[in-house]
C-alpha cells in the first residue's frame, strides 16, 4: 500500500472511527494505529488472516462512503488553509488590530480536537 493511501486512510479513521462499530474499530487501530500485521491481529483476535483482511477492507470501504457523503475531511482543509492565509494577512496589513488577531486565533482553533 502506497504512503499516501495509508495517510488518506489513518485520516479517514481519525475522523470517523466513532462511528465504527466496535469490531471494526479494533481491527482498524490494530492495524493503521498500531501497525500490527495481518498475522499478528488474527492471532490476537483468533480469526483467519483472510477474515481481518475482509474485515479491513469493508470497513475502509465504509469509511470512505461516510467522507463522499459528509466530506468533513475536505471541509476541515479547507478551514485550515483559510485560517492559515487569514492569519497570515493579518499579521501583514493589521499586526496592531488585537481584536482581528483574537478573532483569527478563534477560526484557527475551530478545528482542534
Amino acid at each position: 500500500m502506497k504512503i499516501d493511501e495509508t495517510n488518506k486512510i489513518n485520516l479517514l479513521y481519525d475522523f470517523y472511527h466513532s462511528l465504527l462499530t466496535e469490531k471494526q474499530d479494533q481491527y482498524m487501530y490494530l492495524y493503521y494505529v498500531e501497525d500490527f500485521s495481518l498475522s499478528e491481529i488474527s492471532e490476537q483476535l483468533n480469526v483467519s488472516r483472510q477474515a481481518v483482511l475482509d474485515n479491513l477492507h469493508r470497513t475502509v470501504n465504509s469509511l470512505e462512503k461516510i467522507d463522499s457523503e459528509l466530506n468533513l475531511i475536505n471541509r476541515t482543509q479547507e478551514i485550515d488553509y483559510v485560517s492559515q492565509r487569514l492569519s497570515q494577512i493579518v499579521e501583514d496589513k493589521y499586526p496592531d488590530d488585537n481584536e482581528l488577531h483574537e478573532l483569527v486565533d478563534r477560526i484557527s482553533k475551530i478545528n482542534e480536537k
